[in-house]
């Protein structure tokens, strides 16, 4: 698990190609890090000049961000010698942060990264069902375990994103593995739907348990189909979501036009 780790981090870190809103593309990055636990709480981030190299923004871009981040409660940054920007960990601030998000990208957008998700898991479960071990299998139903018995959000978050990792892993694909891990840098910026409905973590969970039951039974084209369900499914979630959140803040006709969008 220790190479997955250092790619993650990789990933944390690698460099933003957006141009526009530079300063708020770094506070996304972060905080979604954080919210998957690729960031812990009380970790230090390297310091302005490095991390902004890495990022590929300035530093005057880098340092309006980390100001973000501190207004969000997300960052600590220290004076003195042992100074720097510490990471905290906050289940308000990152919920606050991920209701922005959501409202930011609209149901298309939210249609569209639920597509390409789906399309990454179901491959990574197809293959799963073929290549994984019987170890594998078992950390898969270890961490749907772990999943089922968080009580926070942010535990039950970083527990899904897990899976979805492993479940590539499970696949031998590195390049799979990086996509999941890109994806969840973008999915950990949006709400977790059993946040505002606990429900929903025992459909999620469910979810989980028949891919790998799938897996298990060495049924490739029943693993894929689980896995693209699942995926759907959860995106038919964020984007009544977003709607929800639309017609509680501009009315039936800005819901409306996000209907028409998306």
């Amino acid at each position: 698990m220790q190479v997955l780790s250092g790619d993650a981090r990789r990933a944390v870190f690698a460099p933003l190609h957006d141009g526009a809103l530079r300063s708020e593309a770094v506070v996304r990055r972060v905080g979604s890090a954080i919210a998957l636990g690729l960031l812990g709480d009380g970790e230090q981030l390297p310091s302005e000049t490095d991390l902004a190299t890495m990022l590929n923004v300035s530093t005057v871009t880098l340092r309006d961000a980390l100001a973000e981040l501190r207004a969000l409660g997300l960052v600590d940054t220290r004076r003195g010698r042992g100074g720097g920007s510490f990471v905290r960990s906050r289940d308000d601030a990152l919920a606050e942060l991920a209701d922005a998000r959501l409202t930011e990208l609209g149901t298309a957008d939210l249609r569209e990264l639920g597509d390409v998700h789906a399309a990454v898991a179901s491959a990574a479960a197809r293959l799963a069902a073929s290549r994984a071990s019987a170890r594998e299998i078992a950390r898969l139903r270890e961490i749907v375990d772990r999943l089922a018995r968080e009580e926070t959000p942010t535990g039950q978050r970083r527990a899904d994103g897990r899976f979805y990792v492993e479940l590539a892993a499970c696949a031998q694909s590195v390049r799979l593995t990086m996509q999941e891990m890109d994806l969840h840098l973008e999915l950990g910026q949006l709400p977790w739907p059993p946040a505002s409905d606990p429900r929903l973590l025992a459909v999620v969970v469910a979810g989980h348990r028949a891919v790998v039951d799938a897996i298990d039974a060495r049924d490739p084209a029943r693993a894929r189909e689980l896995a693209a369900e699942h995926v759907d499914t959860r995106t038919a979630w964020s984007v009544d979501l977003c709607l929800r959140r639309l017609r509680a803040a501009g009315g039936p006709a800005v819901a409306s036009g996000a209907e028409v969008a998306g």
